[in-house]
């Protein structure tokens, strides 16, 4: 293990929030309404948007020095959201509500823009690809940086966060049940717990598990983290490789209605669905991996964070502060180069502790070996407690420690773990029902959001921000000139994404 940086450097490190949440009916279905109008335009807004669909938000805070000003932000845009949707609640699990048919779930517009278009088109192409309910699916990304850190050390991290981000899905996965809406027609694997809700019994993370977002093409892509040249090829090879079913599907139909951006296995970058990914903030234009083959990794975006159904917000400061400290050991310890035998054991091992991370006994690949859970996630919470000592010492206070404390207490007490909790909730509160159980805490916490004081200064700075959004899109959508078939063809050329 490498020594933890100086105080200074560790008191600079950064962190920010993207949240989604499914908005729903009181009665817990999900919303037809459009994206609310005061919220401005989700093409535009900095703060507020959507995801998949025209019912799904994604709420995005600025980096920030620490969980206590993310976390604040976060609950400010939260406030904003609540005021504006109405009757409606934001739903609390990751894991969605009732769905209608597939083809009802709406699809994100953005405008007649040529970009707002593509988003638009993007998602027709998911919806094609995947279907629409699993999109539906909700969860957490929390972007981390620290200063000087260069392209291998983000890697090496990288490498290291695939190797144990497992750990992650056993501490705060909250996604053991589903409404049996989600699977409709699918075969699933789930077992009955009562009419209306499926799980898993040792189940962690539903979501990121076999259900969530997993694909035969995408298992295809072997993207090694050793270094940026690799993880570049693996993605410009998935983005410029036609894959054959995405090939039948068409870009447009014979009415000239696109069917997806592309028939290449990724249609854009986003698509790739790794578990963590390196990032460059990206210019007005700019595809992703032309800046970061330009400019280098500037942070990490975690991507396998469940909605805790307990937390307000969907996350708590103990979380943030052992995520800090946990991508702080990956940053740390010692990281070997991946071979694509280590990225296939490192994706069984989270699918295992995704659907049975809470079995007793269950075992993982470490190498050529078949180790207890909890012996490697007892070795890995211990290695923390030094640099999460070393963390509370440059930012003061305790917190750090006691997020490592809390890990440890979990691992010894599966009870204690968020993916537990929510079955007992269900079991002691709602007669088993997964449905009862999401509606209930989005009421509760609804209310508790509408209680907090949101000061006018506040609430017209969001308005404001609102307002600059729409006219910021209606600026977009005259700056056109190209037509689209045409912007669509230069923006996906081999040329965009090389430096």
């Amino acid at each position: 293990m490498r020594r933890a940086p100086a105080p200074e450097v560790l008191k600079a490190m950064r962190c920010g929030i993207e949240k989604e949440s499914l908005r729903v009916r009181p009665d817990g279905q999900l919303s037809s309404l459009p994206h609310p109008p005061s919220l401005g335009s989700a093409l535009a807004h900095p703060h507020i948007t959507t995801d998949f669909s025209e019912s799904q938000l994604e709420l995005i805070t600025g980096p920030q020095a620490g969980a206590g000003a993310c976390l604040a932000e976060l609950t400010q845009i939260h406030q904003v959201v609540c005021r504006a949707i109405g009757e409606e609640l934001l739903w609390v699990s990751s894991m969605p509500c009732g769905l209608p048919a597939d083809d009802a779930i709406p699809i994100g517009q953005y405008g007649r823009s040529n970009i707002g278009r593509a988003k638009t088109v993007y998602r027709t192409g998911l919806a094609n690809r995947y279907g629409r309910r699993m999109q539906a699916i909700s969860g957490i990304h929390y972007n981390w940086s620290l200063p000087s850190l260069g392209n291998a050390d983000y890697l090496a991290l990288i490498r290291n966060f695939r190797r144990h981000g497992w750990l992650l899905f056993y501490l705060f996965g909250a996604s053991p049940a589903v409404c049996p809406s989600f699977v409709r027609g699918r075969a699933h694997g789930l077992q009955e717990l009562r009419p209306g809700t499926l799980y898993l019994p040792h189940a962690t993370s539903l979501r990121m598990g076999r259900l969530g977002y997993q694909s035969e093409a995408q298992d295809s892509i072997v993207a090694s983290s050793n270094d940026l040249e690799s993880y570049g090829a693996a993605l410009e090879d998935a983005l410029t490789r036609v894959w054959p079913h995405y090939e039948k599907i068409g870009v447009q139909d014979k009415e000239g209605n696109y069917l997806q951006l592309s028939t290449t296995l990724l249609q854009i970058e986003n698509e790739f669905y790794g578990k963590i990914r390196p990032k460059c903030i990206i210019r007005s234009g700019e595809r992703p991996l032309h800046a970061l083959r330009e400019r280098g990794v500037e942070y990490v975006e975690v991507r396998l964070m469940d909605l805790d159904p307990f937390a307000p917000i969907g996350i708590s400061a103990p979380v943030c502060r052992f995520l800090d400290v946990f991508l702080l050991h990956c940053l740390l310890a010692n990281s070997p180069r991946d071979t694509p035998e280590e990225i296939a054991a490192n994706g069984r091992n989270q699918e295992k502790v995704a659907s049975r991370g809470r079995e007793p006994g269950l075992r993982l690949e470490r190498g050529s070996q078949q180790v207890p859970l909890e012996e490697w996630a007892e070795q890995l919470i211990a290695e923390c407690a030094p640099l999460a000592a070393e963390l509370d010492a440059a930012l003061g206070g305790n917190a750090c420690r006691e997020a490592q404390a809390a890990a440890a207490a979990a691992l010894a007490d599966p009870a204690r773990t968020p993916s537990a909790r929510v079955l007992a909730a269900m079991a002691a509160n709602h007669s088993n029902s997964y449905t009862a159980f999401a509606l209930a805490q989005s009421r509760a916490h609804s209310a508790a959001l509408a209680a907090l004081p949101l000061s006018p200064a506040i609430a017209e700075h969001f308005a404001a921000m609102a307002q600059e959004s729409l006219a910021k899109q209606q600026r977009m959508e005259a700056a056109d000139t190209l037509p689209f078939e045409d912007w669509r063809r230069l923006y996906l050329s081999l040329e965009m994404l090389r430096p």
